[in-house]
């Protein structure tokens, strides 16, 4: 670790190179930490960790037609200059440039990358960031790399450009003498909510042909006296990057090294010294991660870089931050409010629910990064005045309200977008978290509050999002928490469809069908659903779905059970049921949601790792269908498909019959048992999957009767019959675990 590293209003400083927002992330739900890195903006790239919180580009983007890009997007956080204009100046002493890879004859593609270097350095004002590439066109859709544009907070200082030429043949041309950069002085985000204080600078290339070769030189400095003498980041290369010439580089000055981690392939090959480590790589092959693997087994090839000593560290340097924007001040109407809630609710759960709710419905969600705000909150005082705040502000508004009622709590980091399998393996570094939240401690148990959730979601024992890594913000430093993972108890989303075919074959079946969705699914259907009338709802639902299955819609209804945490929508109708001609006046139809798909077998390719586990996505899913059977037919006449019960890949796969009470009941569920198998496991289920029974639920009439197959004395209840917003919905096999 290096010292000597105060340097006044120019301290250290990190940058989050992806382009994502830190800390306000709150209903992501996709991509992982490493994929992030594999699937940047840039071929090189560098993403810098101090910036957990914000957005704020600074950088060049020069797309492709085909979405691919070229150049890096380099980020930026508030320092001491206020710099509103794109500035020319010298490459800076410590960037060499790489020498110029030549063009080989059967060059393909959309660019040859001659060089594209990325080198950070670190000293006592920050750190700083060079680009610098030379790339040549070689297909029309590359010409789109001549769209600059750069994104920065001028509070960070300037960007500075050192060359932006096109070489043509013998000819140079040097962009800048006829061109200059156009300062668009607005947010570039404000339809998401988001205010940052970005300045955008654009500049259109003209004349650029393809077999031009571009080349483009810029540096970019950021700080945010927030970090302190604090630095933390990675440097990667893309998982696909086009053939050419790639340099990665992290130089410091005297007393300013961090802490290094390289992934095996750049360490084999790195060069070190006392000041630097640079990795050099010509044409460096596609990286294709190992197929179906855990997240944490999609690594690109890297270099992290930290100054924080271990994860507590990066705890005890945040908590402040929000512990003091959490303070009242004497006359705050916060403190009203505390005494109202507390006066109208009994328990302090209750009260802990009251205050969340006042905080998801009162003050709306809007990204604030101003003013150094991308990593301090604002305060508490400031987000209610105003009535509007991101997860921070949210968050510190919660924490006052709650120590107001006497309530224990604190805030936690977590990561929204589920980038946080194997966070516990990398140097500590503050950029892999998203999001914050409150975590409380009521009678003794904990409890999580979201204030940006939708006012449905009260305080839980464990989060709504599957956190694997959270990291609580305290005085004294916490280390990383691990999460367990555990099967649902409830189903995902359960589908129940009731068809009444009692009128007979050949009439419409009257047809009653609710979908109860929970968790994300459930809260993504309240916020939409939540803000319609009742006559757009059924006047939209009639839009989409009269046609080949429904003839008509008589009635939609939808409502949030807050009690079941579930999101429940019935739509009534009548449904053409499509019974098949079987001969001699037999009839069979398959059931809607009866039938599973066969897992995929679990293989990777030789050149893969063949003994790592293989990751299975949670999923929880139950479909329930019963038929009133026509009237007039006897249960002898009826037959079904036999029930089903396996494990397999980690998954149970349930489906059961009965006919009784004249109707034929079916329920099947799948349920995600185990987020991993190991590969032995995955080898012997492959050998199973041929006796995986993958047909649908038929269900058959002949008059001339027939025996219906044994069931296995299952109890299968029908729509109906019980309430199927319980915790104990029978959607797997009865001897399963829940």
């Amino acid at each position: 670790m290096g010292t000597n590293k105060k340097g006044g209003i120019g301290q250290r400083a990190t940058r989050h190179g992806t382009g994502r927002a830190g800390l306000d992330v709150p209903h992501a739900t996709t991509e992982r930490l490493w994929q992030q890195f594999a699937g940047l903006p840039c071929v090189l790239a560098s993403f810098a960790a101090s910036r957990f919180i914000g957005r704020g580009f600074m950088g060049v983007a020069m797309r492709f037609g085909s979405g691919m890009l070229v150049a890096c997007a380099l980020a930026s956080v508030p320092a001491y200059a206020q710099n509103n204009q794109v500035q020319r100046g010298p490459i800076p002493a410590w960037v060499t440039p790489s020498d110029l890879l030549a063009v080989p004859p059967d060059a393909s593609g959309l660019v040859f990358v001659r060089r594209q270097d990325v080198h950070v350095h670190l000293d006592a004002q920050g750190q700083a960031q060079y680009v610098g590439y030379r790339i040549k066109l070689l297909h029309p859709n590359a010409l789109q790399i001549g769209n600059l544009s750069i994104a920065w907070d001028p509070a960070s200082g300037a960007p500075i450009v050192h060359s932006l030429k096109i070489y043509r043949g013998n000819e140079v041309i040097d962009v800048m003498q006829k061109a200059s950069f156009e300062i668009l002085r607005r947010e570039d985000q404000l339809e998401a909510a988001r205010l940052d204080g970005t300045l955008t600078a654009v500049l259109r290339v003209a004349d650029l042909r393809v077999g031009d070769e571009i080349e483009l030189a810029l540096t970019t400095r950021s700080n945010d006296a927030n970090m302190g003498d604090k630095s933390a980041g990675v440097l990667v290369i893309a998982a696909t990057p086009s053939p050419g010439r790639y340099d990665l580089a992290l130089s410091w000055d005297k007393g300013q090294k961090p802490d290094i981690k390289m992934t095996p392939e750049i360490t084999a090959v790195a060069k070190q010294s006392d000041h630097a480590v640079e990795y050099r790589v010509d044409n460096p092959p596609s990286q294709t991660p190992p197929k179906d693997a855990p997240p944490r087994f999609q690594l690109p090839r890297l270099i992290e870089y930290s100054d924080f000593s271990d994860w507590a560290a990066v705890s005890r340097h945040f908590a402040p931050l929000f512990t003091k924007a959490a303070l009242l001040a004497g006359d705050s109407p916060l403190k009203l409010e505390a005494r109202r809630i507390a006066a109208a609710n009994a328990t302090p759960l209750e009260r802990a629910g009251a205050a969340l709710k006042l905080v998801q419905q009162d003050v709306r969600y809007i990204y604030v990064g101003l003013n150094g705000g991308n990593l301090k909150p604002a305060t508490a005082d400031e987000t209610w005045q105003r009535r509007y705040g991101d997860c921070k502000g949210k968050t510190v508004l919660l924490l006052a309200l709650l120590r107001e009622l006497g309530i224990e709590a604190e805030a936690v980091l977590a990561n929204n977008s589920g980038a946080d399998d194997g966070l516990d393996e990398h140097l500590p570094n503050p950029g892999a978290f998203d999001h914050v939240a409150v975590r409380a401690r009521i009678d003794g148990k904990p409890y999580w509050l979201d204030g940006t959730l939708p006012p449905v979601v009260p305080p839980g024992p464990t989060p709504v999002m599957p956190y694997r890594w959270i990291l609580p913000l305290t005085e004294q430093g916490s280390s990383l928490e691990h999460l367990q993972w555990k099967p649902a108890k409830t189903p995902d989303d359960i589908n129940l469809v009731e068809m009444d075919a009692r009128a007979g074959f050949d009439q419409p079946a009257k047809v009653k069908y609710t979908t109860i969705l929970r968790r994300i699914k459930g809260l993504q259907q309240q916020v939409q659903l939540s803000g319609l009338t009742p006559d757009q709802l059924s006047s939209g639902m009639r839009q989409q779905l009269i046609g080949d299955t429904w003839r008509t819609i008589d009635n939609v209804q939808w409502h949030y059970d807050q009690k079941a945490e579930a999101s429940i929508l019935t739509i009534s109708g009548t449904w053409v049921i499509d019974w098949e001609d079987d001969g001699d006046g037999g009839k069979s139809v398959a059931l809607p949601g009866g039938g599973f798909n066969p897992p995929d077998r679990r293989a990777r390719p030789d050149d893969q790792p063949q003994n790592i586990p293989y990751y299975n996505e949670p999923s929880y899913g139950c479909h329930v269908t019963t038929v009133r059977l026509p009237a007039g037919t006897k249960p002898v006449q009826w037959s079904f498909k036999p029930s089903y019960n396996a494990r397999m890949f980690g998954r149970n796969y349930y489906r059961a019959f009965e006919l009784r009470d004249g109707s034929i009941r079916m329920i099947r569920g799948s349920r995600t048992e185990l987020q991993e198998i190991d590969a032995a496991t995955a080898r012997k289920d492959n050998d199973r999957i041929a006796k995986f029974d993958n047909s649908m639920a038929w269900i058959s009439y002949d008059p001339r009767g027939r025996t219906p197959p044994d069931n296995g004395g299952r109890s299968v209840p029908a729509t109906y019959e019980i309430d199927w917003t319980a915790e104990d919905v029978p959607c797997l096999a009865p001897d399963t675990v829940r």
